[in-house]
């Protein structure tokens, strides 16, 4: 339990992110979005995070020189600052209404598993805005259960639960830990489908590559779908400009069966990488650059 004056810097913390939020939520959402990627282009390449972001695209991109990649770390503050700026605006959005800033391609694959009465097992990364790919599932009509890392700051955590709620999002369970894997496989086995985020290091994964390189990676999403025969559903997020994306739900990962369990998840969760790493060619600047992705001694060399 936390001290009073942990508390107290708790609350002090989610009034100011929550006053940050009144303000651009009363600003238009282009403009509000553009604001958040201009303050992070400046504010970003000052922090420690971005020697992370430039390390980690000299690994996946040593064929490019460094004018490349400064444009594509460019772009990633840019999309970084424009997605946290657009998080107040989300409760207004829909995805497939005339008009709508989000186009969906694929929705048919969400309707086969909504009118199927079986669960899925969604697969993604961070891509662009990546809450306009829960948007799509749940404004679908798709039941599903969204995972999610909760903030150590438990009011900052519910204003964050609050947002989701706001779109659509009525089940947000813990991704981590035997509570989170237990409400998971509860979710399969009453017919709810479960929503993951596979591209973030997990250091009690298994070693996979990615760019070539090796990469702790969670075994999860694939241990999940096996156990419940769910398919296996990844999709991904584009920015196609300004605050308006386009996302994609792509046709199931095939689970690897051959009898031999260990063999058949490694290979599973390589395709899984491979599939990430193939969005990611196409739009560098549309990914999450700034966390550990690789093994340290990939750094260190």
């Amino acid at each position: 339990m936390a001290g009073l004056g942990q508390d107290l810097l708790w609350r002090a913390e989610a009034g100011g992110h929550a006053l940050f939020g009144a303000a651009l939520r009363a600003m238009p959402l282009d403009r509000a979005s553009a604001l958040g990627g201009r303050a992070l282009r400046r504010l970003g390449p000052m922090t420690s995070t971005h020697k992370v972001a430039e390390r980690n695209l000299a690994i996946a991109f040593s064929e490019q020189d460094a004018a490349w990649r400064a444009a594509v770390l460019d772009g990633v503050w840019d999309n970084t600052g424009r997605t946290f700026a657009e998080i107040p605006h989300l409760h207004a959005l829909r995805c497939y209404e005339p008009g709508s800033r989000i186009e969906v391609e694929g929705a048919e694959r969400l309707d086969a598993v909504r009118d199927s009465g079986r669960p899925a097992v969604f697969i993604s990364g961070h891509f662009a805005n990546w809450e306009v790919m829960a948007m799509a599932i749940v404004q679908r009509g798709v039941d599903v259960a969204i995972t999610y890392r909760a903030a150590n700051n438990p009011y900052f955590d519910q204003q964050i639960k609050d947002a989701r709620t706001a779109y659509g999002v009525d089940t947000l369970t813990p991704k981590a830990g035997p509570r989170g894997a237990k409400q998971l496989l509860e979710h399969l086995d009453s017919g709810r489908s479960v929503a993951l985020m596979n591209d973030q290091k997990f250091n009690e994964g298994i070693a996979v590559p990615f760019f070539g390189r090796v990469a702790m990676t969670a075994p999860g999403p694939t241990r999940l779908a096996m156990r419940s025969n769910a398919p296996l559903i990844p999709m991904s997020a584009r920015r196609t400009g300004g605050a308006n994306f386009r996302v994609t739900v792509h046709a199931p990962i095939e689970v690897e069966r051959t009898g031999d369990r260990t063999a058949d998840i490694a290979a599973t969760v390589l395709k899984i990488n491979r599939f990430l790493e193939d969005r990611i060619r196409e739009a560098p600047a549309d990914w999450f650059w700034v966390h550990r992705r690789f093994a340290k001694d990939v750094y260190r060399a």
